[in-house]
């Protein structure tokens, strides 16, 4: 088995940390790190690592500068409780980019928003 673990730059790591717990229905816990922390699912899983700005000598991992935050990167999740996760969007009081439509290319009902850093993450149900 092989597995990618996507990392992004935030400006607040315990600010995103809850904002994707919050969205992913997940128990509150708080990153291992003012500086990093990585969102796990259940059975271990790492579904994404957040890194703060500048805090260590990575280079592309330095500053939000130089491009605009999410620019040529589409953060997609396969959940498998889809309803649910658009209803914590929008208890949220998330603006949706997209409103859930079928996509005809999967055939399965997505919706799009933004994360706290301007990232734009597309959630998919499940088959």
């Amino acid at each position: 088995m092989k597995r990618t673990w996507t990392i992004i730059g935030v400006a607040d790591v315990a600010r995103s940390f809850d904002w994707y717990q919050s969205l992913f229905g997940q128990s509150r816990t708080g990153p291992a790190h003012d500086f990093f922390g990585q969102i796990v699912d259940e059975d271990g899983t790492v579904l994404l690592c957040l890194h703060q700005w500048g805090s260590h000598d990575h280079p592309t991992l330095e500053s939000p500068g130089p491009a605009q935050p999410g620019n040529g990167l589409l953060l997609f999740f396969r959940v498998d409780d889809f309803d649910a996760c658009l209803a914590r969007a929008r208890a949220r009081a998330m603006k949706l980019e997209a409103e859930p439509g079928v996509n005809p290319n999967a055939g399965t009902l997505e919706f799009a928003l933004r994360d706290p850093d301007g990232y734009y993450v597309m959630v998919s149900a499940c088959g």
